[in-house]
């Protein structure tokens, strides 16, 4: 496929890369682990070229399965080729229908396409997008997101869990919790597959059963802060009890941005002869966080958090906790508020089988390449992709021939 000339491509699409040699069917070759769902009968298009397009329309900033199809239908006889769309008999190569994305979505094994495409954003190096942390070790965020749009009838909304790398925004995994279960049950399935060796995972209270916390430490040789709330009363109590007053506070950091003014000061203490780790296994200090923000026009507010940490005084330094925190509480805006602002995710009325689940993997598939890209706004760069399909075609490395000058 030849270039697009320099002219004709979006500033904001200049910006982004490279992409490396090794980037051309990475993606086409973690989605051959997807099983095919489908009756062997009748098939034409092939999954993997059914997914392609999925992707391929979902990072142009695609929101339903509507829109995938009109994706489909507005790509070229070449980009399709490049998808690996088959010839029909009269000669020419013909996009899916709506029908036929509906059906395949909702029999997707969800476990397996969330695998696949953690595989594949995992396997980027992700100082590739520029991003640089004062942080001394990588972080992950266990957070869950609610599918509102889902709920059907007598049926649910879809309830996901996910780990998400701190910067740069990126869904490592993920799994759906269970009507009857709830984000406990799916925290250590979550993270099993995962090298977390020296990784600081992130977390609310909710997450805090002491086998999964002493699991997460002694098995999986990674650290931990977990952020207490309400729903932990016990513990909120014993660290709100702690003799805080007689603490002087060891960093404070303020800025400025989207209208507001913030301030964040940062309290540690050694806890191990408080709480003994009753609480929390191999918990060595405790967190208080207090913020104090002021938007244009309104009052301030003021709250205080409160966190337990396995790290100790020499593995992380204040500044380091409360930016951990920090990049806990950033997962809402760069990820969740992303999905639901850009892609419409809460909007989403989709219901049937896997496919409430298939959307949200390809919404974080999206928005992890454009990340470890370099991408600052997904709004923008979605908008940059969505007239053109051939750059969609270039995002995923799926073609060796680059779309763009410079790559």
């Amino acid at each position: 496929m030849p270039a697009a000339p320099s002219s004709l491509v979006p500033a904001v699409l200049e910006k982004l890369g490279p992409l490396h040699q090794h980037d051309t069917g990475g993606l086409r070759a973690h989605l051959q682990h997807v099983p095919d769902p489908r009756s062997r009968r009748g098939r034409w298009y092939p999954l993997v070229g059914l997914l392609l397009i999925c992707a391929c329309a979902v990072v142009s900033g695609a929101r339903t399965i509507t829109e995938i199809t009109e994706w489909g239908q507005r790509a070229t006889t070449t980009v399709l080729e490049h998808l690996g769309i088959r010839r029909h008999l009269p000669g020419r190569r013909r996009a899916p229908s709506h029908a036929t994305l509906t059906r395949l979505l909702a029999a997707l094994d969800g476990d397996a396409l969330d695998t696949a495409i953690g595989a594949y954003l995992a396997g980027h190096n992700h100082t590739d997008a520029g991003t640089t942390s004062s942080a001394p070790r990588p972080a992950i965020a266990v957070d869950g997101k609610a599918l509102a749009g889902s709920a059907h009838r007598q049926q649910r909304h879809r309830h996901l869990l996910s780990a998400v790398t701190h910067a740069p925004t990126v869904t490592l995994a993920q799994r759906e919790v269970g009507a009857k279960t709830n984000e406990t049950a799916a925290f250590r399935p979550l993270l099993e597959p995962l090298d977390l060796t020296g990784t600081v995972v992130t977390f609310d209270a909710l997450h805090s059963v002491k086998d999964q916390v002493r699991w997460l430490v002694q098995e999986k040789k990674a650290h931990y802060i977990a952020v207490i709330k309400g729903n932990q009363p016990t513990a909120s109590a014993q660290l709100k009890a702690l003799p805080w007053e007689q603490v002087p506070v060891a960093h404070t950091v303020s800025g400025t941005g989207h209208g507001r003014r913030e301030s964040r000061s940062v309290k540690t203490m050694a806890i191990a002869a408080n709480l003994g780790g009753i609480a929390f296994p191999e918990a060595r200090l405790a967190l208080r966080i207090h913020r104090r923000r002021q938007e244009n026009g309104k009052r301030q507010t003021r709250e205080t958090v409160y966190a337990v940490t396995s790290l100790d005084t020499h593995q992380a330094s204040p500044a380091d906790l409360g930016g951990y925190v920090r990049g806990h509480w950033g997962i809402e805006n760069s990820s969740h508020h992303v999905r639901d602002v850009v892609f419409a995710e809460d909007a989403s009325t989709v219901h049937t089988g896997s496919a409430p689940r298939a959307m949200a993997a390809l919404r974080n598939l999206a928005i992890g390449r454009l990340r470890l890209l370099g991408a600052d706004n997904i709004a923008k760069t979605t908008r940059a992709i969505r007239d053109a399909p051939e750059h969609a075609v270039w995002i995923w490395g799926i073609s060796d021939s680059p779309l763009l000058p410079g790559t």
